[in-house]
C-alpha cells in the first residue's frame, strides 16, 4: 500500500490551484519525521513511569512539543494546512518554476507553540526570574509569528518581516545564553553545564531555521521536497536530539533543588498541618483517669 495521500488532498485550496508543491517523495520523508515525533513523545511518557510523581515536571513539559510536532508533521505529510502564495523571484528550473508556491501555515502554527515550551523548559532549569522567562517567550512567538507574516507576504515586504525574525533571534541569544549563565553557575556546575549546551545548541538550530526559509519560501531557490527535508532535519535536531540530551543530564538531578518539584496526592495541601491517622486512646489505668490527675479516693459511707 503506497502513500496516496497527495493524491487525496490535492494542490487546490478555495478554489485556487498551486504551480510549486511538494511530491510524493517529500510525503514519504515528512511520514519518517511523523513518526519519529511519535516515537519521541510516547517515549517521554514512557520514562516519565520511571520517576515518583513529584519528578515529572520535565517530561510533562517537553511531551506536548512532541505531540504538536507529530500532529504538525502529519499534518504537511497529508497536504494540509497550506496556502498558495505568489512567489517573488520566477525561477526557470522546472522544479521551482511557476507563479506560486505552497505555504505551510501549519508549519508556523507548530513553531509559535513549540518554541517557547522548549524556551521555558531551558530557562527554568536556571531558575532565572519570571520576567525573563516571560520576555523570552515573547521573543521566541515573535520569531513563529516574524516568520509567518513574512511567508505570507508576496511582495519585497516580505524581507522587513524577515530582517525582524533575525533581529528576535539576536535577542533570544543574549536571554537564553548569556543572561541566565550566571543563575544556572550558581546552582552547581552540572546544572550549569546543562544550560550552556542546551541553550546555544538550540540557539545555534533556531539560527538555521531562517537560512532555509531564505532559499525555500523566501527566495524560491530549492524545491518544495528539498525545504521538507531540511526543515525535517532541523526538527529532528530540535526535537529528539536536544530533548534526549536534556532529559539525560537531568535524570539524576533532583527538580525540588530547581524549585519544580510537583505535589503529590499524599502531600498536605499547602498551609494545612500533615494528615495523621488517629491514634488510639490507651485504656486509663488505676488511679489515672486520661493523663489527669489521680482521682481522689471515695469518701468512706457513713455508719
Amino acid at each position: 500500500m503506497g502513500n496516496h495521500a497527495l493524491d487525496i488532498n490535492g494542490f487546490v485550496v478555495n478554489g485556487k490551484s498551486v504551480d510549486i508543491h511538494i511530491t510524493t517523495r517529500g510525503s514519504d520523508w515528512i511520514f519518517t519525521v511523523t513518526s519519529i515525533m511519535g516515537l519521541l513523545f510516547l517515549c517521554i511518557l514512557g520514562a516519565s513511569f520511571l520517576k515518583s510523581v513529584k519528578n515529572r515536571f520535565f517530561f510533562y513539559t517537553l511531551a506536548a512539543p512532541a505531540f504538536v510536532a507529530f500532529v504538525v508533521n502529519f499534518s504537511i505529510a497529508s497536504n494540509l494546512g497550506w496556502t498558495p502564495i505568489d512567489v517573488e523571484w520566477h525561477r526557470s528550473n522546472g522544479d521551482v518554476a511557476g507563479n506560486n508556491r505552497q505555504i505551510w501555515y501549519v508549519r508556523y502554527i507548530g513553531w509559535f507553540l513549540v518554541w517557547p515550551i522548549i524556551s521555558v523548559a531551558i530557562l527554568l532549569t536556571s531558575m532565572v526570574p519570571t520576567l525573563y522567562i516571560l520576555w523570552t517567550v515573547f521573543l521566541t512567538g515573535s520569531m513563529a509569528i516574524l516568520a509567518t507574516v513574512a511567508a505570507l507576504v508576496k511582495t519585497d515586504y516580505k524581507w522587513a518581516f524577515y530582517t525582524f525574525w533575525l533581529f528576535a533571534w539576536l535577542l533570544v541569544g543574549y536571554n537564553l545564553i548569556w543572561l541566565p549563565r550566571k543563575y544556572a553557575s550558581s546552582l552547581g556546575l552540572d546544572v550549569a553545564r546543562i544550560h550552556n549546551v542546551s541553550s546555544g545548541f538550540i540557539w545555534g538550530v533556531w539560527g538555521l531555521y531562517p537560512i532555509c526559509w531564505g532559499v525555500s519560501e523566501g527566495g524560491n531557490v530549492i524545491p518544495p521536497d528539498s525545504e521538507l527535508i531540511y526543515y525535517g532535519i532541523l526538527d529532528c535536531l530540535l526535537l529528539p536530539v536536544l530533548f534526549s540530551y536534556f532529559l539525560w543530564a537531568h535524570w539524576n538531578i533532583d527538580p525540588a533543588r530547581l524549585g519544580l518539584a510537583m505535589r503529590s496526592y499524599e502531600d498536605p495541601l499547602p498551609g494545612t498541618l500533615p494528615h495523621h491517622e488517629k491514634q488510639p486512646v490507651p485504656a486509663p489505668s488505676e488511679g489515672v483517669t486520661n493523663g489527669s490527675a489521680p482521682a481522689e479516693p471515695a469518701p468512706a459511707a457513713a455508719v
